[in-house]
C-alpha cells in the first residue's frame, strides 16, 4: 500500500495542512502533553520541559476564544515502573497507584489545567491502541519476523530494552540504556550496546530467538522527509534533528514485545505473552485521551473536531529527548493510520541544568518539585520557570536564581505596581475607580502601549515563544511604573484632583490590560487583581484584551499580590 502524500492540501498556520477558514471563527487546538512515568516524583525540569509551557499556551487560547482540549496522563506501562516493581517487590499497579495520585496533586497546586489528565492503563486506551494495531496490520504496516532478544539467564526472562544497559556506541555514556542514551539523546537497540548487562541480575545476557510484529518505518522515509522538510515555524533544533534522524535512514522496528505488563496484541498468532511495544502504545495515549474525554463528556464523536478536522491544530510539548518520537515515529505512525491530522509543530524544550548537570529523576540530580511547592507561591514559582524556559538553549538554574527573579522582577515590577496604585486610589478616591477626564498624549501613548503589549503576546505565545511574551508583559508593567513617576499623583492629590483622577483611572485600567497579559502565567494572582479591580465574571470570560473600567465600581481593600523570600530561611 503507497503511503499518502501530506503534501497535497497546501499549508496553513505554521506549516498545518489545512483549509482556509474566516479567522472570526474559534479554533480547535489540540494541547499534547508528554506522558510522565508514574515512577517518582517531578522535579523542575519536568515543569519547565513539558509541563508548564503547555498551560501557559492552553490558557491563552482559551482567553482567545479558541475551542482547546489538553490531555495527557501517566504512562502505566514503561519499562521503569516494572523496574520500580521488581526493586521493591511490589507490583507494577501498587507503583502507579502510588504516583498518578501524586501528578494530579501537582497539576492542582501549580494551577495546570488539564481537560484530561487519564492514564494508558484504562480499557479506553487498550481498545484505541489495539484498533490502531489492527489499522496498521489492515494497511500492510506490521509483519511477523523472528529475531534475537537478549535473555538473562539467571532470571529466566527475556529482557525489555530498559532492562539492559551498557555502554553507548556514539558518545561512549557508561550508563546507556537499551532504549535511549540519555547523554546524546539517541534512540538505541539493545543489540547496539557495547558490554550490555541485564539489570535483574547484572549478568551478560545472552540472545535467544523469539517472534514479533514489525513496523515498516522504513516505508515512510520519504513522506516524511518531505513533511518535515514542509514546516514551518519549529524550533530549528527540533526540525534540523527530525530531519537529520529521517535522512540518516528509517529502519523498520519491533512493534511487540515479550511482556506481560502492558497491552496485549489483539491476535493470538504469536502465543501468549506478547504486547504492544510500549513507545509505540505510549504516544497513541494522545489519540485514545481526547476519546475517553467524549465520552465523558456525553458526546462520544467530539473527539474527532480535534483529529480529523482537517482545520484544527495539534502542538506536543515535550522536552528534547522525546524529539524522536514525536516529530519522527509519531508522524509516521499517523500517517501508517491514515485519517488523521499530523502534528502542527513539536515545541521540544531543551534541558534545565542544575549546576551544569541535566535535572533527572533517576540520577538525583536537582530538588524534588514537593521541595518548592512547599516554600514558595505557586504563581511565584510559575513565574521564575516561565522566565527561564530552556525553549532554545539549555538553561541552567538555581535557588539563588529563582529567589532573585521573584524578589527583582515579580515582586518589586508586578506585585509593587498593583499594590501602589490601587493603595493610592484607596486613599484618594475614596476606595472606587475614579472618573476619567481629559487624556493627554502621554495617557495615550501608555494605553496604546499595554494594548500593543497584548497583542504582541498573543503573537509570541501563536508561536510558542513563551519566554518572550513574559517579557513583552513584564515591560508593560515597568512603562506603567514611569508613567506614574511622571505623573506623580502623590503630588498632584492635593493640587489638581481631576488629574489625579485620571491618572489613577489610566494606570488602573493599563494594570486591568496587563493582567490579562500575565493571566496564563500567573492564573492565582492574575484572578485576584480582576477581583481587585471591581470585574465581574471569570478572567477567562474577558477575552485577550483590556477591559474598559467603570467609574464609580468599589474596589476590595487591596493586599500584597507576592512575599518577597530570603533564599537562607527556605533550606
Amino acid at each position: 500500500m503507497a503511503v499518502q502524500s501530506w503534501l497535497e492540501l497546501g499549508t496553513g498556520y505554521q506549516g498545518q495542512m489545512v483549509r482556509s477558514r474566516p479567522m472570526s471563527e474559534p479554533r480547535h487546538i489540540l494541547v499534547a502533553v508528554a506522558w510522565p512515568y508514574a515512577t517518582g516524583s517531578l522535579h523542575l525540569g519536568h515543569i519547565a520541559g513539558a509541563y508548564l509551557p503547555p498551560d501557559i499556551f492552553a490558557r491563552y487560547h482559551r482567553m482567545a476564544g479558541n475551542k482547546v482540549l489538553m490531555v495527557s496522563g501517566s504512562d502505566v506501562h514503561g519499562t521503569p515502573i516494572t523496574v520500580k516493581a521488581d526493586e521493591e517487590g511490589v507490583s507494577p499497579q501498587e507503583i502507579v497507584d502510588r504516583y498518578h495520585p501524586r501528578f494530579l496533586d501537582y497539576w492542582d497546586q501549580l494551577g495546570i489545567k488539564f481537560d484530561l489528565f487519564t492514564t494508558t492503563g484504562t480499557d479506553n486506551h487498550k481498545r484505541v491502541a489495539q484498533e490502531f494495531f489492527l489499522k496498521l496490520l489492515e494497511n500492510g504496516y506490521l509483519y511477523r519476523k523472528t529475531t534475537s532478544q537478549f535473555y538473562d539467564e539467571e532470571a529466566q526472562r527475556f529482557l525489555p530494552d530498559r532492562y539492559v544497559e551498557g555502554i553507548c556506541p556514539h558518545c561512549g555514556y557508561i550508563e546507556a540504556r537499551g532504549d535511549q542514551c540519555d547523554n546524546c539523546g539517541r534512540t538505541l537497540d539493545p543489540h547496539e550496546l557495547v558490554d550490555p548487562r541485564s539489570t535483574l541480575s547484572g549478568t551478560a545476557p545472552v540472545e535467544r530467538d523469539t517472534e514479533h510484529y514489525y513496523w515498516k518505518l522504513s516505508a515512510f522515509q520519504e513522506p516524511l522527509l518531505d513533511w518535515l522538510r514542509s514546516r514551518r515555524g519549529w524550533r530549528p533544533h527540533v526540525a534540523n534533528f527530525a530531519i537529520g534522524m529521517a535522512k540518516g535512514g528509517l529502519h523498520d522496528r519491533a512493534f511487540t514485545r515479550d511482556l506481560d505488563w502492558g497491552i496485549p496484541i489483539p491476535i493470538d498468532d504469536l502465543g501468549p505473552g506478547k504486547s504492544i511495544y510500549v513507545w509505540w502504545e505510549a504516544v497513541m495515549g494522545y489519540f485514545s485521551a481526547p476519546q475517553e474525554w467524549a465520552q465523558l463528556q456525553g458526546i462520544p464523536e467530539a473527539w474527532k473536531e480535534w483529529w480529523t478536522n482537517p482545520e484544527a491544530e495539534s502542538y506536543y510539548f515535550i522536552g528534547k529527548d522525546n524529539i524522536p518520537f514525536h516529530a519522527v515515529y509519531w508522524p509516521a505512525l499517523l500517517m501508517g493510520h491514515g485519517g488523521l491530522n499530523l502534528p502542527t509543530n513539536v515545541p521540544g524544550n531543551q534541558y534545565v541544568t542544575f549546576g551544569g548537570s541535566k535535572a533527572s529523576k533517576s540520577r538525583g540530580v536537582g530538588r524534588s518539585l514537593d521541595w518548592y511547592l512547599e516554600r514558595f507561591e505557586p504563581d511565584a514559582l510559575r513565574y521564575a520557570v516561565a522566565s527561564v524556559l530552556p525553549e532554545h538553549n539549555d538553561t541552567d538554574l538555581s535557588d539563588a536564581e529563582i529567589v532573585r527573579r521573584i524578589n527583582e522582577e515579580l515582586v518589586a515590577t508586578w506585585g509593587n505596581l498593583v499594590n501602589r496604585v490601587l493603595s493610592m486610589t484607596a486613599r484618594s478616591e475614596g476606595g472606587t475607580i475614579p472618573e476619567l477626564g481629559t487624556l493627554d498624549s502621554d495617557d495615550h501613548a501608555l494605553l496604546a502601549g499595554v494594548d500593543a503589549a497584548l497583542a504582541q503576546a498573543g503573537t509570541q505565545i501563536e508561536a510558542v515563544e513563551l519566554r518572550a511574551a513574559l517579557r513583552t508583559v513584564m515591560d508593560g508593567g515597568q512603562e506603567v511604573n514611569a508613567y506614574l513617576n511622571q505623573k506623580a499623583p502623590w503630588k498632584t492629590a492635593a493640587t489638581d484632583p481631576e488629574r489625579t483622577a485620571t491618572t489613577l483611572y489610566v494606570a488602573l485600567s493599563a494594570i486591568n490590560g496587563l493582567k490579562t497579559g500575565f493571566s496564563p502565567f500567573l492564573p492565582f494572582t492574575s484572578a485576584q487583581v480582576h477581583t481587585m479591580l471591581g470585574q465581574k465574571g471569570t478572567l477567562e470570560e474577558g477575552g485577550w484584551r483590556r477591559a474598559e473600567l467603570q467609574a464609580g465600581t468599589p474596589l476590595p481593600r487591596p493586599k500584597p499580590l507576592f512575599a518577597k523570600l530570603e533564599l537562607a530561611e527556605l533550606e
